[in-house]
């Protein structure tokens, strides 16, 4: 019974569902999961044991007295520390909030509440979620269960972490550069960046205030298994009425897509920073199980991906950064990590009309890159250049284009999902990306679930 540990979320709701087992039972092997794989992991930050336990009960009461369920009952999650949890610390990895207990969950805390998921703990963060691994001045760095001596990814680095050594079933990361899809990668399971506008940021440290760089950052579901991002997307999807942005736009269904009649694009390399053969490798072995079942499959690459570092670099920093100095004020943070110290005294203040200048930039980038998608319902491409590296090495110079694979997307603001296709010579899992039409989820994950079908997908990292 102890194998539920590396079940989906949707096989452990169906057997809670049929009292196969106990929403206790799911909780007590999930908190000793835990307790065994996070002194080495360092990824849980907060624990909520009791409360669990008590909630598990409670979830068992319901289904004894036959009372409505929803689809998560009983379902175990963490989430990521960047989220407000009512009644949890909620740090975003920053000191100034060192004991920080919101009064109110964030919407995608309460919307997996409210379909029953029990919630273990949170669950580790760079400071502010702005950073390509997950280490912070508040809880210290997280280690990627495959190998410890190398990273887990930034910025849901934990949540990528313990889901990947069974401690967790689901979690919610959040994404500006591609902080759901690059641990996913790092960690070899599954996790989707959604749409621009599908899912609430309200409760999230970095929220819905952030200006001109607003439709950067999207929260999404993450999991060992595709079939589980199916599940909980929906759950998170729709407007809260808090945050301006998100639409209320239909949510298709991915296991009603014809797969055999798309047309997909790939690329192997963006030419900004070429990434391993065996990275390149496994996206071409992934395409071509594509052509193999009937997809259209083509070479391309758009000429529009040059423009990410130029337009990026001026975005994020031509104010001097100081939407992230705003960042630390809201927290009232004091001491920074080495991290944000290197961003903020790196960044390039420029005048006012060179940064609108770049907006525009960006507009033609939107554009050029629209106009490639009309041939295509899919991109198929590196998530990054290199697997799970070391410690530190996220921030030399010369990993810094690595997320330009990931940033592409979330300057378009199109879906992007992430399953783990191959493994290095090293037994590092290397992950996938799909990126499929605005608003077209359901694409991205059928392909996904495609490819995990013919891959196996996450595998267990025996630590």
């Amino acid at each position: 019974m102890n194998d539920l540990i590396y079940a989906s979320a949707t096989k452990i709701a169906s057997e809670i569902r049929q009292k196969n087992i106990s929403c206790l039972e799911v909780t007590e092997m999930h908190l000793e999961r835990i307790e065994a794989v996070n002194p080495a992991l360092n990824a849980v930050v907060q624990l909520c044991s009791e409360r669990a336990l008590t909630e598990a009960k409670a979830a068992d009461a319901k289904i004894s007295g036959k009372e409505k369920i929803g689809p998560l009952h009983g379902v175990p999650m963490t989430l990521k520390d960047s989220l407000d949890t009512a009644e949890v610390i909620s740090t975003g990895g920053t000191k100034g909030r060192l004991n920080f207990i919101p009064d109110n969950d964030s919407t995608v805390t309460s919307r997996l509440r409210n379909a029953g998921a029990i919630l273990l703990g949170k669950t580790n963060t760079p400071e502010f979620t702005l950073a390509g691994e997950t280490d912070n001045l508040v809880y210290g760095r997280t280690n990627n269960p495959y190998n410890l001596t190398r990273i887990p990814g930034g910025s849901s680095g934990g949540a990528a972490a313990i889901i990947a050594a069974g401690g967790s079933p689901l979690d919610v990361g959040s994404d500006t550069g591609g902080s759901i899809r690059m641990p996913s990668h790092f960690c070899g399971i599954a996790g989707i960046k959604p749409n621009s506008g599908r899912i609430p940021r309200t409760g999230h440290i970095v929220n819905h205030t952030m200006g001109v760089l607003d439709s950067l950052t999207q929260n999404g579901p993450m999991g060992r298994y595709v079939e589980d991002l199916v599940l909980t997307l929906p759950i998170l999807c729709g407007p809260d009425w808090v945050d301006p942005a998100i639409i209320e736009m239909p949510l298709r269904d991915p296991y009603k897509v014809r797969v055999q009649n798309l047309r997909v694009a790939f690329y192997t390399d963006n030419g900004i920073q070429q990434p391993s053969q065996e990275i390149q490798n496994t996206v071409r072995n992934a395409a071509k199980s594509l052509e193999n079942i009937g997809l259209i499959v083509e070479e391309a690459r758009p000429n529009a991906l040059q423009m990410i570092p130029e337009i990026s670099n001026s975005l994020n920093g031509g104010d001097g950064r100081a939407w992230v100095k705003r960042l630390i004020a809201s927290a009232n943070t004091k001491e920074i990590s080495p991290f944000l110290q290197k961003r903020l005294s790196s960044a390039n203040l420029i005048p006012t009309a060179e940064f609108t200048a770049n907006l525009e930039k960006l507009d033609k980038y939107r554009s050029d890159m629209l106009f490639f998608m009309k041939d295509y319902d899919a991109i198929i491409s590196p998530t990054a250049p290199f697997a799970a590296i070391d410690h530190g090495e996220t921030f030399s110079d010369k990993n810094t284009n690595a997320f330009a694979y990931t940033q592409a997307y979330n300057m378009t603001g199109w879906p992007g999902t992430v399953v783990r296709y191959g493994t290095t010579e090293e037994n590092l899992p290397i992950g996938v990306q799909i990126v499929s039409r605005p608003w077209r989820e359901d694409v991205s994950l059928a392909i996904a679930l495609e490819l995990e079908k013919n891959s196996g997908g996450w595998k267990n990292p025996n630590i």
